[in-house]
């Protein structure tokens, strides 16, 4: 059984970085965005970098994450796992806290040392006027390195996290090649909409605010061979 996500990650785009890995749907907004595995890790490893270098963080230091479902949220989870962090669901203390604009309110309930605001961008550009207390997460990221290094061994949630995925992929019938459309706002954990479809080298299809008017349709034009809807 798996035991590191961030060695789960890498695997799973050795084969073919250039493929599409992540293609985020956003009916509310009309948003489609595709990532490749190589522009996705390039993402996490400017994450992970973040975190180390201008946050600080050691292994097994507490991070909170405020986010929904995203491709940018993808880039921080992983970037989270690589740099060995541990995740926490409750407010409570932690060195570095991620939150989406509409929920900086609920942030302020959190002790931390760094907080990242994201405005989840289609275009992942930087905000025009910052949340107090914050720093934009976008335009601080990009100014960090391309390539990370992530520990040898996983955090101490890894391989939970993984055996969950693992068996959710096992119960979809998913394996590698397989492309798998999720309804993000049905099913919002990371496990079924990230971690479940890297486990076996799928790629995903996450869909927001899905009109299950245009699911048959859109299944067919991503050439989704499994959906979670």
């Amino acid at each position: 059984m798996a035991d590191n996500i961030a060695r789960v990650f890498a695997d799973a785009i050795a084969t073919d970085p250039t493929r599409p890995l992540l293609t985020w749907y956003d009916d509310a907004t009309g948003e489609r965005t595709e990532l490749s595995g190589a522009t996705l890790a390039n993402w996490v490893a400017k994450t992970a970098n973040l975190l180390v270098d201008e946050a600080g963080c050691a292994p097994g230091d507490p991070v909170g994450v405020l986010l929904p479902p995203h491709w940018q949220t993808a880039a921080v989870l992983l970037g989270c796992w690589s740099a060995k962090l541990t995740m926490i669901d409750t407010p409570g203390p932690v060195e570095v806290l991620f939150t989406a604009v509409d929920r900086v309110d609920e942030a302020s309930r959190w002790p931390a040392g760094e907080r990242y605001a994201l405005a989840l961008d289609p275009f992942a550009l930087p905000m025009r006027q910052v949340p107090a207390g914050c720093t934009d997460f976008v335009a601080a990221v990009r100014g960090h390195g391309d390539h990370f290094t992530p520990y040898p061994s996983g955090g101490a949630a890894d391989a939970a996290l993984l055996a969950r995925a693992e068996a959710r992929a096992a119960e979809l019938g998913l394996t590698a090649g397989d492309r798998l459309l999720v309804d993000v706002t049905r099913h919002p954990d990371p496990v079924d909409w990230l971690l479940t479809p890297l486990t076996v080298a799928a790629s995903v299809v996450p869909c927001a605010h899905l009109d299950r008017a245009r699911l048959d349709a859109r299944a067919a034009t991503e050439k989704a061979t499994h959906t979670l809807a």
